[in-house]
Formats: structure tokens, sequence, C-alpha cells
């Protein structure tokens, strides 16, 4: 069974011949495996026989500068296309530690914004017209990988205390915001769907919660998001 019929077979509640399996493991972990044993030159998804999901993106950023601003053997120090400055440590896995934000206010979100056009550069199409006919025909399963919602929002452009602040006092900013994200990612998914590049599912991050408890309350999910 490829990988769509299995996934397909889950979204019908029908029976398949197992569940479908997926992770995403980060460069360090790969560097592991290799070193335990996995072959290099390997799939590791064909080593491990795990199913097989390819995600198509888009640049829905308001493409700011990206600048190096310090570079060590330990880490670097770069701006991103979000307006946000960055820390990202070499030597391990590690989430980044965020440092500077430029979208702190409803003005300079109003730049931000006006910043998140929708070229046609913004969409890969050189990559899917060298992979996607391919990709589908090995049964894989492709997913559309949408970027709106309070978490992308909150730690790739404004900053967590930011945008909780704005959801509390600011709500039409906040809103803005995440609805801006996704009319974006419509604008752009919908370019690539009807130039016959057909994605089985849409998908989207949004960590939501913090050891224990969510940022904010269900009601104030529903409303704002």
């Amino acid at each position: 069974m490829t990988t769509r019929e299995r996934f397909q077979r889950m979204y019908e509640h029908r029976e398949a011949d197992r569940i479908p399996i997926i992770d995403s493991p980060w460069a360090g972990t790969l560097r592991r495996w290799h070193r335990e044993g996995m072959p290099e030159g390997v799939d590791w998804r064909d080593y491990f026989g795990i199913d097989k999901v390819e995600s198509i993106g888009v640049d829905i950023t308001p493409r700011y500068e990206v600048k190096v601003l310090e570079d060590t053997d330990r880490y670097q120090i770069a701006t991103t296309p979000w307006g946000v400055t960055l820390k990202n440590f070499k030597e391990l896995d590690s989430t980044p530690e965020f440092l500077d934000y430029k979208v702190t206010s409803p003005e300079a979100w109003a730049d931000a914004k006006a910043r998140m056009t929708l070229e046609d550069d913004r969409i890969p199409w050189e990559w899917l017209k060298n992979n996607f006919e391919r990709l589908h025909a090995e049964g894989r399963w492709i997913e559309a990988g949408f970027w709106f919602g309070f978490d992308v929002t909150h730690s790739w452009m404004a900053g967590t205390e930011t945008v909780l602040i704005a959801m509390m006092e600011e709500s039409e900013w906040a809103v803005d915001m995440f609805e801006t994200y996704l009319d974006r990612c419509m604008a752009l998914f919908g370019r690539i769907w009807d130039a016959g590049y057909h994605f089985d599912a849409i998908t989207w991050p949004d960590d939501m919660g913090y050891k224990g408890t969510t940022f904010f309350s269900n009601e104030m999910y529903r409303e704002l998001l």
C-alpha cells in the first residue's frame, strides 16, 4: 500500500495495512543514525519503513533583509525575512534564541503587511515542475504547508509577550496578523492548485501551550483565531 492510499483510508475511517507513520528528525538525529550504522545516501524513511510525506512551502514573509551580524564557531546571529534577529547555535540541534523583533506595534505591522505581497516568485515553481509528478506517481502524500495562527506569529514575527498583550488589548491588530498570514497562504496555494499541482491535504503548525496550560483560553482562541 502506498503512503497516499494509507493516509486516504485513515481519513475515510477505513482499515489499512497499518497506521501511517511519519516523523521529522533534526539534522543531529540523522548524523547520529549514520554513526550508528544507517548507510550514507539512503533515505531514512526507506531505511526505517516510514511513510513518505512531502510538503510544499510558499514565501509569505515581508522579505526584510537577511543579514549575518555575527558568526563564531559556536553560533551565528542573523536577521530573518520576518524582521527577527536570531541566534542559531551550530554545535547541537536546538531552537534558536530570539534576540529582537522589528514588528512590535500596529504601525510596524502596517509596514510588514504592505511588504507581504504576492509575487509569483514566492511559489517554488521550479521545484514543482521538477518533482511534483514523480512524487505523486510514487504515491507520496503531498501537503500544502500553510503558515498562520498564534505560534508562527508570536515566534517568527512579533514575540510572545507582544502578541499575547495584543490579543487582550488590541485584538483587531492580532486578528489582522492572523488573517493576513492565512489570506496570503490561500492566495498562493490557490495559484498552485489552479496550475494543476493538486496536493492531498493542508497542514499548519500552531503550538498554543506550555508546561501544563495553554497561553490563552479556548474562548479567546475561538473568537480571535
